[in-house]
């Protein structure tokens, strides 16, 4: 599975993810400081999720109905990187099935999964 990391996620989490064998494209190292919707169109053109820590997206897909493939928002400020990516790890460990075509939010607390607006 390929996966779009908006530039804002940790490049620890990258790396986990990769050795997961997911594939990664990292906005950071391909196009740092595109906007938000073209964040999102990389992700659409590769028919795959996008992994971000920046709420906007949340406006884009759940407020403005933008396409999406789905979104995974980590709201993991303050942890290390290490144990925000062993947090990744283990959300794409558990729930890699539900995460396409769902807006989730991940937090130190727990995840919520929910639909997202298909296109």
């Amino acid at each position: 599975m390929i996966i779009v990391a908006d530039e804002g996620i940790d490049k620890q989490i990258v790396d986990k993810l990769s050795e997961m064998t997911f594939s990664v494209i990292y906005i950071a190292e391909m196009s740092p400081g595109i906007t938000d919707d073209e964040v999102l169109s990389i992700a659409n053109d590769n028919d795959t999720l996008l992994i971000t820590a920046d709420k906007d997206f949340g406006e884009l897909v759940i407020r403005l109905q933008k396409a999406n493939k789905g979104v995974v928002l980590f709201r993991l400020a303050g942890l290390p990187s290490s144990s925000k990516a062993d947090i990744a790890a283990d959300v794409f460990r558990n729930y890699t099935d539900k995460l396409l075509h769902s807006f989730t939010v991940v937090t130190p607390a727990g995840i919520r999964i929910r639909p997202a607006n298909l296109p």
